[in-house]
């Protein structure tokens, strides 16, 4: 095993041991081949999805829009005029 790789022993009921063989044996592919790729892709999908915000394309153009226009009012003025902890 060379040095940037590591080993990782799991137990699993013989049926999906059976089922990733099988899978892995249509796609070409070693056990470890198939469970690494699709553990990384899964693993990939989990972190997209906690980052990744769906939204309608009415609301997306509402927050450009939103963001597009510069900020006014009595409270925003108020707080730009605030010094910061490192400007005092």
């Amino acid at each position: 095993m060379s040095a940037n790789r590591s080993a990782i022993n799991i137990k699993m009921l013989e049926e999906t041991r059976q089922l990733i063989d099988a899978a892995a044996q249509i796609t070409g592919k070693t056990r470890t081949e198939f469970i690494t790729e699709s553990s990384r892709r899964s693993a990939e999908d989990t972190l997209l999805e906690q980052t990744y915000i769906r939204v309608s394309p009415e609301s997306y153009a509402h927050f450009l829009s939103v963001l597009d226009e510069p900020p006014s009012g009595e409270g925003y003025e108020r707080l730009m005029k605030v010094k910061t902890p490192w400007e005092e």
